[in-house]
C-alpha cells in the first residue's frame, strides 16, 4: 500500500502535554514582577501619598528591611503558585478553573489580612491593595503562562546529526532531480 504524498502525520492535534520549562521561566518572570508590584506599592504608598505601609514613616520612601521580606515573600507565592500549578496542569480535568479558585482564595485571605493587624486605617487599605495588584498579576500571569506552556500534537522528532529537519525538501548540496 502507498501512502499519499501530503499525508503528515503530524497534522492532527493529539492530546496537550506541558512544557515544564516554560512554565518555570513564566513562574520565575511572575516571581520577579509580584516582588516588584509589592515594592512600586510600597514607594508609592511611603513616597508619594506619605501613608506608613510596613514601618514608620521615619524609614523613608522604601520603608525598612521588612520591604524586601514583603517582596521576597511574594516572589515565594508566586512561586508556590507555578508548583501548584504544575500539579494542576499534570493531574487534574479543568485545571485553570482550580488554580483560578483556589489563587482568588488564597488571594482574599491576604487581602484582608491587613485589617487584623494593628496599624492605621490608610496603612491597613494599602497593604490590602499591594496584596490585591500582587495577587491578580500572579493569577493573570500564570494562567497565562499555563497556555503558553501546554502543547497539542505528538512530540516533535528532534533529528539527529546530518538528518535533514524535513524529508521532503531536497538537499542543499546536490541539484534537485
Amino acid at each position: 500500500m502507498v501512502e499519499p504524498d501530503d499525508l503528515d502525520i503530524y497534522d492532527e492535534a493529539g492530546p496537550a502535554r506541558l512544557n515544564p520549562a516554560r512554565l518555570w521561566a513564566g513562574g520565575v518572570a511572575t516571581a520577579v514582577v509580584a516582588a516588584l508590584v509589592v515594592i512600586a506599592g510600597v514607594f508609592v504608598a511611603r513616597g508619594i501619598l506619605g501613608v506608613p505601609v510596613l514601618a514608620p514613616k521615619a524609614a523613608g520612601s522604601f520603608g525598612s528591611s521588612v520591604t524586601a521580606v514583603y517582596a521576597a515573600v511574594a516572589a515565594a507565592g508566586a512561586l508556590l503558585a507555578t508548583g501548584l500549578l504544575q500539579i494542576l496542569l499534570l493531574e487534574t480535568p479543568r485545571p485553570l478553573s482550580f488554580f483560578t479558585w483556589i489563587t482568588a482564595l488564597a488571594d482574599l485571605i491576604v487581602v484582608v489580612a491587613p485589617f487584623s493587624q494593628p496599624a492605621s486605617l490608610p496603612s491597613k487599605v494599602f497593604t490590602a491593595v499591594i496584596n490585591l495588584v500582587a495577587g491578580v498579576a500572579v493569577i493573570s500571569l500564570l494562567t497565562g503562562v499555563a497556555r503558553g506552556a501546554m502543547q497539542t500534537g505528538p512530540p516533535r522528532p528532534v533529528p539527529s546529526p546530518g538528518m535533514r529537519p524535513d524529508a521532503r525538501e531536497a538537499p542543499r548540496d546536490r541539484p534537485p532531480g
